[in-house]
């Protein structure tokens, strides 16, 4: 199992077991504190009471060190691990818990209580997978960071979990605990899991036991209701400070480190931050395509020069996406249908050829509203709140009944506009805020699909958030975790690159709660604070443009140098080797988009990458 993410940890492993129990613990290191024997892990605390395994960083661990050390404890290493363990040895795991600040999943092993701990991180950086193996009461309880190292349990059953597959069908993404396995789950974020040994039942459900040390939606509500209130210029001042504080956590590493560069907002605020702490120039890394449209190498590069990084840049083309596209399915365990899940690991393969961590801007469009739904939500909401639900129904049904290439007549300068036609009346039709939300987020519905029987998500509510907010604090907590850094860590540890976040530092999420909306959406801008900040290190005139996001020419490749492989995948044997997609509907699809009849490039791509999970892992 161990050896199945040794691209996690390719720097050394090892395997420990409790003697008197069937209980292993196995971990394998990537080395970036303390590259001594003394971070080994599984690790046991200086008592000897508690053995974890490990996966992130703690970034406030120094700070904790010294609090630790304050009180007569000593160190053997300099490891973040060894300051864990000793400070869940001094506090307990609740007061830990919320003492420490970082990236984590972890299994901690209680000798004293016979507990095994599962925990994940705040905001679900780190991933953490767990469930059984077996059946009754041979079965055997199994967790790792990947699903692969699950697979590899010889009695893993491998059976299709079908509300994760209509999870899949609509978003591109399964939100945890599902897993895209029966019996399998994934612990949510700021969740820890809790069994006493003598007191598990082979088999159970592990759900109902997930607890919350920490609730984001709890978080946002308490800070609204102490709102900051001072000048916008002191606000900003406060905003760079906590900024500053979490880039300098996240540049503490014992290896080289560099930084992600897209030219965007959020990539070149941490970068100029970095640059303003760092005594050397930056390593900094972008990627851009040949295509007209989809490049952003530029702006990162004329970044670069005006901060003065040491940058480099890599053209992805077809022959790139090729490369990658056959690891995907493999990379990622699950369907999962980011399609700049691509360029992320030519990112990540590029910058871990010269450093082994590197800081982002993820988490930027999340936290600030950066997103065209956070900016589009209210008007839309005004809309469906002016028109009765019988007559918006109808409308949304009537929309859908027109053929996409007559709703282009409509506007035939914009090659998208059928789509957002047919999203903006599905989201003026629904009747519950859950269901906007899903209806902003939804890539498909699941009418491909042989059997759907999908009950929409389930969301935290709030009193003291606006709309707005709430589908901010949304974005938050169901498509950051399950989507994009879930598409930045596999795409990153598969060539074993720690990427870290410091606009995602829970003591920076808090603070922006207590900012007015306005600090994040101005007028049809958002990101108002992350652009006012920025301006204090780069003009203006160098990163005020149109957002443009991390995307590639799908459509142009899957019409020409991917065709064959799609064709592969899309017949019709590939398709009843599992019954779960109607055929005949998914091939109309691809018809319609070779011709060019429609522009499904997203649906395609959805369908394929789970035909492509299915015949590597099925």
């Amino acid at each position: 199992m161990a050896e199945t993410i040794t691209h996690r940890g390719p720097d050394n492993g090892g395997i420990w077991q409790e003697p008197e129990l069937g209980l292993l613990l196995a971990h394998r290191r990537l080395s970036i504190l303390d590259l001594t024997s003394e971070g080994h892990q599984p690790m046991s605390s200086h008592s000897n009471r508690y053995v974890i395994t490990y996966n992130g960083e703690i970034y406030n661990h120094l700070e904790i060190r010294a609090q630790l050390e304050h009180t007569g404890h000593r160190f053997n290493g300099r490891s973040d691990t060894e300051t864990l363990l000793s400070a869940i040895e001094h506090w307990g795991i609740n007061r830990a818990l919320q003492k420490i600040n970082g990236m984590f999943a972890f299994v901690l092993w209680d000798k004293n209580e016979r507990t095994l701990h599962f925990v994940r991180d705040r905001l679900g950086k780190k991933p953490l997978y767990i469930g059984w193996a077996g059946k009754g009461q041979k079965s055997s309880l199994i967790f790792a960071s990947e699903l692969k190292a699950l697979r590899a349990h010889p009695d893993f059953a491998a059976n299709i979990n079908p509300s994760a597959m209509e999870q899949y069908s609509r978003f591109g993404f399964i939100q945890s605990p599902e897993t895209i396995y029966r019996n399998i789950w994934q612990l949510p974020p700021a969740a820890r899991l809790s069994l006493h040994l003598n007191e598990l039942s082979s088999g159970e459900d592990l759900r109902p036991k997930f607890q919350p040390y920490w609730n984001a939606a709890e978080q946002a509500d308490i800070a609204k209701t102490s709102p900051v209130q001072k000048s916008e210029e002191l606000i900003i001042d406060d905003f760079e400070n906590h900024l500053k504080r979490a880039v300098r956590e996240r540049m503490i590493s014992d290896v080289p480190l560099g930084a992600f560069l897209s030219g965007g907002i959020d990539s070149s605020l941490i970068t100029a931050i970095m640059q303003n702490i760092s005594l050397d120039p930056v390593k900094t890394y972008s990627i851009g395509f040949e295509q007209d449209g989809y490049n952003e190498a530029e702006h990162a590069k004329t970044i670069a020069k005006h901060l003065g990084t040491e940058h480099q840049e890599h053209y992805c083309s077809a022959a790139d996406a090729k490369d990658v596209i056959p690891l995907l399915a493999n990379m990622y365990d699950e369907p999962f249908s980011d399609q700049s899940a691509i360029p992320t690991h030519l990112l990540s393969l590029m910058t871990k050829s010269d450093v082994t961590v590197a800081l982002s801007g993820d988490g930027g469009d999340e936290l600030m509203g950066g997103y065209t739904r956070h900016i589009q939500s209210s008007s839309l909401k005004k809309a469906q709140a002016y028109s009765p639900y019988f007559l918006r129904r109808l409308i949304s049904m009537g929309i859908e009944t027109i053929p996409a290439n007559q709703l282009e007549k409509l506007n035939s300068k914009n090659p998208n506009f059928a789509k957002h036609l047919r999203k903006i009346a599905a989201i003026l039709s629904t009747k519950s805020d859950e269901g906007f939300y899903q209806k902003m987020l939804e890539n498909h519905d699941g009418s491909l699909l042989k059997s759907d029987t999908y009950n929409g998500l389930e969301l935290s509510d709030t009193q003291s958030l606006s709309f707005t907010e709430q589908i901010i604090l949304w974005d938050t907590l169901f498509y950051l975790p399950n989507s994009v850094l879930t598409k930045v860590d596999r795409a990153s540890m598969a060539c074993a690159l720690e990427v870290r976040a410091p606009l995602l530092d829970y003591k920076l999420f808090e603070y922006s709660w207590s900012l007015p909306l306005s600090m994040k959406i101005r007028g049809n801008d958002g990101k108002y604070i992350l652009k006012k900040t920025l301006e204090r290190h780069v003009p203006k005139e160098l990163f005020d443009r149109p957002k443009q996001g991390f995307n590639i020419p799908l459509n142009h490749w899957l019409k020409n140098d991917l065709k064959d492989w799609a064709e592969d995948l899309l017949n019709q044997d590939s398709l009843k080797s599992h019954d779960l997609y109607n055929e005949i509907r998914v091939q109309e699809e691809w018809s319609n988009f070779k011709s060019g009849k429609t522009e499904n490039t997203s649906l395609i791509w959805s369908i394929l990458m789970f035909q492509a999970w299915y015949k590597h892992w099925m």
